[in-house]
């Protein structure tokens, strides 16, 4: 019997009902899922967690002591995570995916079972934009063939071979170029593209007013116009149930005879095999494609193994030296965030924030509120109404003290003074009440006069335990473990005696 089945399946967390998970674990274990070098990873983490690697392709293949104890995961997009998957895990709260899509996860299914799931948006935005102006030239000016030509020892004699051997190339000036997403790659292949003197159009629905007038763009209100108006195609939307095989039969045909198409999004975004017809026929003429549906990708394999005038790269727009350390950090100190701070508030970048929002639960007799802040994931505390405002440096004015906290009523939150007080007590007292009943009109119901009042914790300087601001050093190869099922697992403590 498969040893999967015989698992005892991770109990679904009631998402209407407030966490009462604790805080971490002193020495949490993270892993890095796909991969081997944490080499990066390591400066970050290693003060705070237990680090270890697996190099998996499935979820079959990495140990049970990770399954089983790791509440941290890095992961490239080279491993799936369905909800059979993320139940094998005893113990995960965060996933970051170190790269921007999260379609190899399945994010909802992470929601119900209290697992926070982020991704690193703002890394490789210019090396992406790069790489498809350069497949965009290379469609254009043939560059690619006529490289291989003389590699492969093609001699060009006269103005005849070189016309015959640079059929198909076009003027860029002039032609349209049609941007299918207009997020941070597409902004800035737009900015590029209209140096060299295409005309720019998008297509956009989830965007407000007036970002065309921004960037000196046009704007057009239907996959069918930008089709119909575009010589040259350009994806830069994600991945979902929706836009799945966006380019297919029917949309090829709306585009111009002779179009272009460059996709440095998502490989399901088209149909490998309605491509490879429409490049055989000439309904498109060229085309670049840096992702797949199938990856790795094996040119000798699938629909397009016979396609002409195809330019394809192996996901690789997003790679530059800087490029991969700035998102390796990016994505380690995203997990640092959530062992040191409370979930889901110290996230920057959490995809399925929306099972983590709560709001304070209320006893079922007399109303009174069960608490002002309910637990998170981490044994902090969160709300929607009053919370600690983890990424801005504006001051704000909520409650951050130990003083109680009650309902609208002034004379619950400060009794008159006694007889013979003077009035600078009765005052100040005054004062306290009117202080407290306007940060008590923040709380989401109100409580009774004669109602027990509960205590607002202090928000002191070392959160979840772990003191702020410490000093990052070496990595320690202590905490470099492999979880490769071939070898067991051995965590020694990296805590100084």
């Amino acid at each position: 019997m498969d040893k999967n089945l015989m698992m005892p399946k991770r109990s679904r967390i009631d998402v209407k009902g407030s966490f009462a998970n604790g805080p971490l674990q002193a020495r949490p274990l993270v892993a890095l899922l796909d991969g081997r070098d944490c080499s990066i990873e390591m400066p970050i983490l290693k003060d705070v967690a237990t680090v270890a690697f697996c190099d998996a392709q499935s979820t079959s293949e990495i140990h049970e002591k990770v399954l089983n104890e790791a509440v941290g995961a890095l992961m490239w997009h080279t491993i799936i995570l369905t909800k059979e998957d993320l139940e094998k895990f005893k113990a995960l709260r965060i996933i970051v995916r170190i790269g921007s899509g999260t379609d190899n996860i399945d994010v909802k299914a992470a929601g119900e079972l209290g697992i926070a799931v982020c991704n690193v948006p703002g890394y490789g935005v210019e090396e992406v934009a790069d790489t498809t102006m350069c497949l965009i030239l290379n469609l254009y000016r043939r560059t690619y063939w006529l490289a291989n030509m003389v590699r492969e020892g093609k001699k060009f004699t006269g103005p005849e071979q070189v016309r015959e051997a640079a059929h198909g190339c076009a003027r860029i000036r002039g032609d349209t170029l049609g941007l299918v997403g207009l997020g941070r790659i597409g902004s800035a292949v737009a900015l590029r593209a209209k140096a060299f003197g295409f005309n720019v159009i998008f297509y956009d629905p989830y965007l407000p007013d007036g970002i065309d007038k921004s960037l000196g763009l046009t704007r057009v209100y239907t996959l069918q116009d930008l089709l119909f108006q575009s010589d040259c195609v350009s994806l830069h939307c994600t991945l979902n149930e929706h836009n799945h095989h966006l380019i297919n039969e029917f949309t090829i045909k709306q585009m111009r005879p002779g179009a272009f198409l460059v996709n440095t999004a998502r490989g399901g975004l088209v149909d490998d095999e309605t491509l490879a017809l429409a490049l055989k026929q000439g309904r498109i003429r060229a085309a670049a494609l840096d992702v797949h549906e199938n990856e790795p990708y094996n040119v000798f394999q699938g629909a397009l193994k016979d396609a002409p005038n195809l330019i394809c790269t192996p996901h690789a727009a997003f790679f530059s030296d800087a490029s991969a350390t700035e998102l390796r950090e990016m994505a380690a100190t995203e997990i640092r965030r959530a062992i040191v701070g409370n979930i889901p508030e110290v996230l920057r970048n959490c995809v399925n924030k929306e099972y983590f929002m709560r709001t304070p639960p209320t006893a079922a007799a007399g109303g009174v509120a069960a608490a002002v802040y309910p637990e998170g994931l981490n044994g902090g505390y969160y709300t929607g109404a009053l919370h600690h405002r983890a990424h801005s440096t504006t001051p704000h004015d909520g409650p951050h003290s130990t003083t109680n906290l009650g309902g609208s009523s002034s004379s619950a939150l400060a009794p008159p003074p006694p007889a013979g007080a003077n009035n600078s007590v009765a005052a100040a007292a005054a004062a306290v009440a009117a202080a407290a009943a306007a940060a008590a009109a923040l709380l989401p119901s109100p409580v009774p006069p004669n109602a027990a009042l509960p205590t607002v914790p202090h928000l002191s300087p070392q959160v979840g335990g772990l003191p702020l601001g410490i000093h990052l050093s070496a990595p320690d190869p202590n905490n470099h473990l492999s979880s490769s099922i071939k070898s067991e697992v051995k965590v020694e403590s990296t805590e100084t005696p």
